[in-house]
């Protein structure tokens, strides 16, 4: 599995970053997300990208995991990073943002603009890549009209663009202490296992789909 980026500031991927999965013979599928899918906190091979390698390993699936999660980011951050992650090939695009976006109170519109941007940079510029949408649920304390509308948001985004959508990334994981650290926030190991499945139930029929179907350069 690669890393990029996961450290609290930016960075463009090292040139030995981009073609690992190429150079593996196999393809790769490329995380984009805040603080959650970094592993903030564990070591990165505790995260649950670094859980999705393994079961692809398991499932004898041709791709390889690369991590692009960068804690603190925002959807903005996202927007403004998808430029130079297309620098290098990859044939499944995760995309995790919102959380961060949220936990401030940010405008629901301006995240939607963020996603869809995100959306339409990955597909102009790599129409072949396949693109997974993680959800996510608002805090309680953000009252209800904002967590209504920021709840109907990711499977709005969802249903336009017809993009496989996790539902709610954090299910079964997100306000029990025992499944995250003492922030509450962030996952422990345990939490990330979670995630990992619940991940799986979406991003495996996409992989098998995919590497059932003639090949296509990534590239």
């Amino acid at each position: 599995m690669s890393i990029i980026g996961c450290a609290g500031e930016e960075r463009k991927p090292a040139p030995e970053d981009a073609p690992a999965a190429a150079a593996s013979g196999r393809g790769a599928v490329l995380f984009l997300g805040t603080s959650l899918t970094a592993a903030f906190g564990l070591d990165p091979e505790q995260g649950y990208p670094a859980r999705i390698q393994e079961k692809i390993d398991s499932a004898g699936l041709p791709y390889e995991v690369v991590n692009a999660g960068q804690s603190g980011e925002t959807s903005a951050g996202a927007r403004n990073r998808i430029g130079w992650l297309l620098e290098q090939p990859f044939d499944v695009l995760v995309l995790e943002t919102g959380a961060n976006d949220m936990l401030r109170g940010a405008d629901v519109d301006s995240l939607g603009t963020n996603l869809q941007a995100i959306i339409d940079t990955v597909r102009s510029r790599r129409p072949d890549a396949a693109i997974v949408l993680a959800g996510m649920i608002a805090a309680p304390n953000l009252g209800a009209a904002y967590g209504r509308r920021f709840n109907e948001l990711y499977p709005a985004v969802a249903r336009r663009n017809n993009l496989p959508l996790i539902p709610f990334l954090l299910d079964s994981v997100g306000g029990r202490p025992e499944l995250n650290l003492e922030d509450g926030v962030h996952p422990n190991e345990r939490g990330q296992a979670i995630i990992a499945a619940t991940v799986w139930q979406t991003l495996e029929p996409v992989l098998r789909q995919r590497a059932a179907a003639p090949a296509k350069s990534g590239a």
